[in-house]
């Protein structure tokens, strides 16, 4: 695994969140697909993307600077981010604040795509193809301190292979992947194409938080149901990579490296227990760490049970993000600080989650 002691924090997991001026990069020939942003008449945190004529993907609420302030006590961690720095409108001002916070690089994810965005080729690869030089722009503005995972268009996996090596090229360290892209799971034989250009090119699969499976979607959002987010994004992330372990995937692509961001990590002492007892009712054989042997990654947070989950897969395999950015449940600005207090943890362990593991992950 590649180590550098000049890299003192690696935050796997932040986001940029969309703006308008996200979209003043699609190509003169894509302007008809320019998405829009619209505030609700009820409340004007509220905004939401229409594209190609239906509200789509996810857009954050824009709290102002105060009511990010009394969010982050009522939640008791720190929420606060400028919003220029969220939308990278001052790439300069993020830079310093990730100076403040004792962040060395971030790794920057999507928030539009998180939900499904558009079935439609054309309008697809016309968005990914902005999303991406948007964050090449930004990558060359941060001296190579903001690196990226790349959208791509999976409605055109020729088109996403295509895309793969000039986003590397610029600053991509991964591709993304939803658990579920419309009716397709993650594992679907239709993106072998597409993990085998990423296995080529040296790019991790990155499976954030996220479903592109309306139906799916639907049926978890009962208004009887108050656990927000958890059906609805973090346990098809954990139901992937629950299959991820049990498929072929890992056999038939050994170089791939895994990322499973933002849903913490204290369920994967559940799969492994959960994988060791399908395997071997089925007959299969599986690693007995198959985190460290099918280069599988998984982002924590601060407050999980890290003795726990060491003892089911030991400290190789897990990272910190801040969510930089959000204002949901995964959200702690200031996680690198507080995981560098922790006392239950070794100062060994630390830096192989706040650095070495990272750059494993990421091949940076």
């Amino acid at each position: 695994m590649t180590t550098a002691v000049k890299f003192g924090a690696i935050d796997a997991d932040a986001h940029v969140v969309e703006s308008e001026h996200t979209w003043d990069f699609l190509d003169k020939e894509d302007l008809q697909y320019r998405p829009q942003l619209f505030s609700s008449p009820d409340n004007s945190q509220s905004r939401y993307w229409v594209i190609d004529g239906k509200i789509a993907g996810l857009r954050l609420p824009t709290p102002s600077e105060r009511e990010l302030e009394i969010m982050s006590e009522r939640a008791g961690r720190d929420l606060v981010t400028a919003a220029d720095a969220r939308h990278l409108d001052d790439v300069s001002l993020r830079l310093r604040h990730m100076d403040d916070l004792g962040v060395d690089i971030q790794i920057l994810h999507n928030t539009l795509w998180i939900s499904d965005v558009t079935r439609r080729p054309e309008v697809d690869r016309a968005l990914c193809r902005a999303w991406n030089k948007w964050m090449a722009s930004a990558w060359k503005q941060s001296d190579g301190r903001l690196r990226w995972s790349a959208v791509l268009p999976l409605t055109d996996l020729d088109e996403a292979v295509n895309m793969m090596p000039w986003a590397k090229e610029n600053g991509a360290v991964g591709v993304v992947m939803k658990p579920f892209e419309d009716d397709r799971f993650m594992l679907d034989p239709y993106f072998h194409p597409y993990l085998a250009a990423a296995q080529e090119h040296d790019m991790t699969i990155t499976i954030h938080i996220a479903n592109a499976n309306q139906n799916y979607v639907k049926a978890m959002n009962s208004p009887y149901d108050p656990s927000g987010g958890l059906p609805t994004f973090r346990m098809p992330t954990v139901h992937a990579c629950n299959g991820l372990i049990l498929s072929d995937l890992p056999k038939r692509f050994p170089d791939l490296r895994w990322g499973f961001i933002e849903s913490s990590c204290q369920w994967v002492p559940w799969i492994m227990h959960e994988t060791s007892r399908r395997a071997q009712q089925a007959g299969w054989k599986i690693p007995e760490n198959p985190f460290k042997d099918y280069n599988i990654y998984v982002s924590a947070q601060t407050d999980d049970d890290f003795e726990y989950v060491f003892s089911y897969i030991g400290d190789e395999n897990i990272v910190i993000g801040t969510d930089y950015g959000h204002t949901d449940t995964s959200s702690e600005v200031d996680a690198i600080e507080t995981f560098r207090n922790l006392t239950n943890i070794n100062e060994e362990s630390k830096k192989k989650i706040l650095v070495d593991n990272a750059l494993g992950l990421y091949h940076l």
